[in-house]
């Protein structure tokens, strides 16, 4: 019964079924972690919004510092060893954090809040960024195409629980309880990793050479990234992105912030933003991904979300009201999570191991945080010469429109590649 309801949703063999629903279980726990964590950080950002500017420069420095680290590890272990460490090592963060907030006099607060929200700036990616790396080096391009938007169902369900957790507890657990608990799931996403890696990734047969380390260097998947016009192409998708959802975010900042001055009202409203839009989300993901991008193809499922994010843009343009914003950001989020997403990891499925475990740390980390420390000061920068909310939405719809063709070629590349791929993989010796 089980297995002819998920066939209603997902077109997997029957030897993926099991691969996919473990999969799944990585991802639902990561989200899950992160979306306790995400509805204290916005709420930070809300309270302390006058130095969102500076906080990001920090965020893009120590980015600067994680990525090599990280692509360090990925040359001294095998994946198994690697990707379950990243996770634990952001658990002895949070307990760390917790200590220090439990501890230290309230005169620290405001500077651990900021070295918080840096630090959850920095975990909302790299976690996610591993786990659509480990995603790619366990799936072909072909099963990505039929699976990804089905695994991606598991981040939807456990942000949805995240937030609504969050939601329902902040005003009743006990001072700083919440990074405690998002421990919880983190350390359950270790344990997936590694029933992932030993019984469907071959576990210990060092012959194979997804299970050995990567090699090379800290720096060479981030040289890689600069010899590669496919990889420059994700690279400015990601680029025109950052910067929408940067202006995105400062919007929700200034228009949330001057609307609602109590911080757990705050905090209650971006949890139950975060509730619909991954509610949204798990409708794209769990029912259309799939089919729009065997439909369509890579490239127009892609370009959908620039469209949207345009379209949306020119709305609160022309009417920049609270209300307008909360409904533009469940769709945007909906659209980036539950089409976008699933459709943007496809294009690591035809790149080789270092590029999908250290250049694709660089682009979606490092590229990403680059990003929106441009996108941040641009920012400030239209806010200090008196630009208004609704002139400041208007800038993003021609970068919208840059960016959808962006998307949409990038796609068309990635279909290329893949066609090559295949008759080298069945001309390859058994």
């Amino acid at each position: 019964m089980i297995k002819s309801l998920l066939l209603k949703f997902v077109s997997a063999r029957d030897d993926e079924l099991a691969p996919m629903l473990w999969a799944t279980a990585y991802g639902f726990a990561i989200q899950w972690s992160y979306y306790i964590l995400r509805a204290v950080r916005d709420e930070i950002s809300a309270a302390d919004r006058g130095n969102l500017q500076i906080l990001w420069t920090v965020v893009f420095l120590v980015m600067l510092v994680a990525v090599p680290a990280y692509s360090w590890t990925t040359t001294r272990f095998t994946r198994g060893v690697f990707v379950p460490l990243a996770n634990r090592f952001f658990i002895l963060n949070l307990v760390l954090f917790y200590l220090a907030l439990a501890l230290l006099p309230e005169s620290a607060r405001p500077w651990i809040d900021r070295a918080f929200y840096v630090w959850a700036s920095v975990f909302a990616l790299f976690v996610v960024t591993v786990f659509w790396g480990f995603m790619a080096d366990i799936f072909k391009n072909e099963q990505g195409r039929r699976l990804f938007g089905f695994i991606a169902v598991g981040s939807s369900l456990g942000g949805m629980l995240g937030s609504k957790l969050t939601a329902s507890l902040v005003e009743s657990l006990p001072a700083f309880t919440l990074l405690l608990v998002a421990c919880v799931p983190l350390e359950v996403a270790s344990w997936c990793v590694g029933v992932l890696h030993r019984r469907f990734g071959g576990g210990s047969d060092t012959t194979q050479a997804a299970n050995r380390p990567i090699g090379g260097s800290a720096w060479s998947g981030i040289r890689v990234v600069f010899n590669s016009p496919y990889l420059l192409g994700i690279a400015g998708f990601i680029a025109l992105m950052t910067y929408a959802s940067t202006v995105m975010y400062f919007l929700q900042a200034d228009l949330i912030g001057a609307a609602i001055q109590d911080r757990a009202a705050r905090t209650v409203l971006f949890a139950r933003i975060d509730f619909w839009a991954n509610g949204l989300t798990l409708v794209l993901q769990a029912y259309f991904a799939a089919r729009i991008i065997r439909w369509f193809g890579v490239g127009i499922t892609l370009a959908a979300l620039p469209v949207v994010a345009g379209l949306g843009f020119g709305w609160l343009g022309a009417a920049p009201l609270l209300g307008v914003f909360v409904v533009l950001q469940v769709i945007d989020r909906g659209v980036r999570y539950g089409l976008a997403k699933p459709a943007r990891e496809i294009l690591w499925t035809v790149v080789s191991r270092e590029e999908k475990y250290k250049s694709k740390a660089f682009l979606d980390a490092a590229v990403y945080r680059g990003g929106d420390l441009v996108s941040v000061w641009a920012y400030a920068g239209m806010t200090a010469v008196g630009l208004s909310v609704s002139a400041i939405a208007l800038t993003a719809v021609p970068l919208a429109a840059v960016w959808a063709v962006v998307g949409f070629r990038l796609g068309r590349r990635q279909e290329t590649l893949a066609r090559e791929e295949t008759p080298a993989i069945q001309a390859a010796p058994a």
